[in-house]
């Protein structure tokens, strides 16, 4: 659905030029929900925007749905842009016209009109859940409605590929979750292919079936979200993975359990896919004579399986706590003994 080769972006400033995007190879399967994540700076915002035409590479070619965006200009670019959508951070609607007419704009433009226009504004109304807000004005909207009429507005011209650039990034974090199972929704209805920019982890986490780590204008890790979950290979993308597995106050946690528990172990332990779902510590503590405290946990849900971390302390006899910890590995279960160095 769409290819990135060698793409590169710099552009002019004064004191010389900056290369935002460097060397950039992607393939983004149809029908796929692709995340591309980065810190401020990190170029994704320029990469997303080149998707569409907004933006043109420097070197490289970027082709989606079929046509060379990269070079194409005049009616065969707009005529492509009515196939690759765009929702945006701070919404785009038009302040003085109401939800059905910001809706409708778009297919305005395309010369839809009359009953034709009317029905699709109603259905896309309904698939959004915006059923009573039709005449209502965008200032009179909370922001998770705005961003409903943002994306309805994107899907009205029937588009192949819906671009998302920090769409929820204004949003709080439960009406965050409301409009990324909405995106998770209309992917599996109309097998829209979504490829999104964020610098949360929780919006990859949540709902993307592959993800692109950026830094420094480059793509420094690229794979399925749960196997970057459970094998961060670079240290930026390790923090991401902090975001959503670690509370923020983890290390202090681990600290201060240190201090309160000076004998046996404490070992933070991972669970990806079916091994999340499997009762270790029931088995550990059947068949071991040990004691084991749960101390801290959290498990999430990607698009391909469970991921969790569990941190617990296991006490008793030196042998059998290793025995222990021996078990646990033997699960398929990341082990980590956490100690004072």
């Amino acid at each position: 659905m769409i290819s990135i080769k060698n793409v590169q972006k710099i552009f002019p400033t004064k004191q010389g030029k900056l290369t935002a995007v460097d060397d950039v190879n992607l393939e983004i399967n149809d029908g796929e929900i692709f995340g591309v994540i980065g810190y401020s700076g990190a170029g994704k915002s320029t990469l997303i925007r080149m998707l569409n035409g907004l933006e043109l590479p420097t070197e490289g070619s970027i082709t989606v749905a079929g046509r060379v965006v990269s070079k194409i200009r005049g009616s065969e670019l707009r005529k492509a842009r009515q196939e690759i959508s765009m929702i945006f951070q701070h919404f785009n609607l038009l302040w003085s016209r109401t939800v059905s007419e910001n809706i409708a704009f778009p297919l305005e433009i395309a010369g839809v009109k009359g009953s034709e226009k009317a029905k699709k504004v109603n259905e896309l109304i309904k698939l959004v859940g915006l059923e009573g807000r039709e005449t209502a004005y965008p200032s009179q909207l909370s922001g998770g409605q705005k961003q409903r009429v943002g994306i309805a507005r994107a899907l009205a011209n029937n588009p192949k590929v819906l671009l998302c650039d920090e769409a929820t990034s204004a949003l709080d974090p439960q009406t965050t979750d409301s409009i990324l199972d909405l995106l998770v929704d209309i992917n599996k209805r109309l097998g829209l292919t979504i490829v999104l920019i964020t610098h949360e982890m929780h919006v990859i986490r949540k709902i993307c079936h592959r993800v692109a780590v950026m830094e420094s204008g480059h793509i420094v890790e690229l794979g399925p979200v749960l196997d970057v979950f459970k094998n961060p290979q670079q240290k930026i993308t390790k923090r991401f993975v902090q975001q959503v597995t670690e509370p923020e106050d983890t290390k202090e946690t681990i600290g201060h359990l240190l201090e309160r528990y000076p004998s046996g172990k404490i070992v933070q332990l991972t669970f990806i896919g079916e091994s999340a779902e499997q009762p270790v510590i029931t088995e550990l503590i059947r068949h071991h004579d040990v004691t084991v405290n749960i101390l801290q946990g959290k498990i999430s849900q990607t698009q391909n399986g469970s991921y969790g971390t569990l941190i617990i302390h296991i006490d008793g006899d030196d042998d059998k706590v290793n025995k222990a910890v021996g078990f646990i590995r033997s699960q398929q279960v990341g082990v980590e003994v956490v100690t004072n160095e």
